[in-house]
């Protein structure tokens, strides 16, 4: 069974970090792009990074590039996204996809 859980969520002041997790399990994450989507009250879920299997290919979102980073190690877990410098419109929950599924998704709040 796919599994993919994230944590890391919670509330920041804007200015603030968060680091966000996901630990995949059942299939072969390391040969997979791997990403994370956010989804804002009312809107629709937008690509925040994704990261490949080789770690050859990493791109951003346009509103997140040089304040979010994603990272993963080939051959473990789990997938990482260290945010800095919140803003609330960063506000939303944040999901991890890959291999055709998606976790339950953490909610991040930037408000002060």
């Amino acid at each position: 069974q796919v599994q993919l859980v994230e944590s890391g969520g919670g509330f920041v002041q804007p200015g603030g970090s968060l680091r966000l997790s996901c630990v995949a399990s059942g299939f072969d994450f390391t040969t997979y792009t791997m990403s994370w989507f956010h989804q804002a009250p009312g809107k629709g879920r937008e690509l925040v990074a994704g990261i490949s299997e080789a770690i050859n290919h990493i791109q951003y979102g346009r509103s997140v590039e040089g304040r979010f980073t994603i990272s993963r190690d080939t051959n473990k877990n789990p997938l990482h996204l260290q945010m800095n410098n919140l803003k609330p419109e960063d506000t939303a929950v944040y999901y991890c996809f890959a291999y055709g599924h998606w976790g339950q998704g953490t909610q991040v709040t930037v408000s002060s």
